[in-house]
């Protein structure tokens, strides 16, 4: 009922972190139509203008903000003072980072994983508990974390960030749950391989790989639907359970033979 009402008299706002990546260009890109206004977060400026400068094309308005998230307490309070003037009903925590070990290492350093979890789960949790609290207070409003398909496998090349990836997930359903009541949806989004330029900066190897629009679209799309855990292409929930059903000792080889 709120955001009907707020349809008719306000504009809808929308919070989304990541907006100078491929995935938040492409979800701010979808969502962006006259009396739509979003406020983009993002570390480059330059690529946050160019989404900014898309995003009005097509007749929303748009704020940018460049920020370092590794200070996840100055981020949240930046956002709660935007959320003060802007009343956010939905937002996308998008940011984040893939990283893995470094050539010749035997496991990622001390300072890679400190930096995965600070960006991939302390930052987009203290965030989205902080907003979730407000939109309850409001009665209403969407949530959506971006996690990942790696968070299903205990990758040795990738052990922070399938980690920190694992974690966002499992905060998501618990925040998903003490928000309920109060009219507000928390949709953890877990992609596959996206094609986006960092993804390809990251690997060669990308089976299952996506267009960038067609999995904004399909996460929009769960989150309008208010799914709890949504896993996109279905591949990679097939692979999900084969990891669960595969005795240790042959999951543990197969996932050593993906080592890059």
């Amino acid at each position: 009922m709120r955001d009907e009402l707020k349809s008719k008299t306000a504009k809808q706002s929308i919070l989304l972190t990541g907006g100078s990546g491929g995935l938040g260009s492409a979800l701010a890109l979808h969502h962006a139509r006259h009396g739509i206004e979003i406020s983009l977060w993002g570390r480059s400026m330059e690529r946050l203008s160019e989404t900014r400068q898309a995003v009005e094309k097509l007749g929303a308005v748009a704020d940018t903000t460049s920020f370092d998230f590794l200070d996840a307490e100055a981020a949240v309070e930046l956002m709660l003072a935007q959320d003060d003037a802007m009343s956010f009903d939905v937002a996308y925590f998008v940011a984040g980072i893939g990283d893995t070990r470094g050539e010749g290492d035997l496991v990622e350093s001390p300072d890679q994983i400190l930096r995965a979890i600070r960006l991939n789960l302390a930052a987009p949790a203290a965030m989205a508990a902080a907003l979730a609290e407000r939109m309850a207070e409001r009665g209403g409003g969407r949530i959506v974390l971006i996690g990942s398909a790696a968070a299903n496998h205990s990758l040795p090349f990738a052990a922070a960030y399938s980690a920190s990836k694992a974690g966002l997930a499992t905060f998501a359903d618990a925040l998903r749950i003490a928000v309920r009541p109060h009219g507000v949806s928390v949709t953890l989004a877990a992609p596959g391989f996206i094609d986006t330029a960092a993804g390809r900066n990251n690997s060669a190897n990308r089976p299952f790989e996506i267009p960038v629009d067609e999995a904004a679209r399909r996460i929009v799309l769960a989150a309008e639907r208010g799914e709890a855990n949504y896993v996109t292409p279905w591949q990679f929930k097939a692979l999900k359970a084969l990891d669960i059903l595969l005795p240790r000792p042959i999951r543990d080889r197969f996932l050593e033979r993906l080592s890059p």
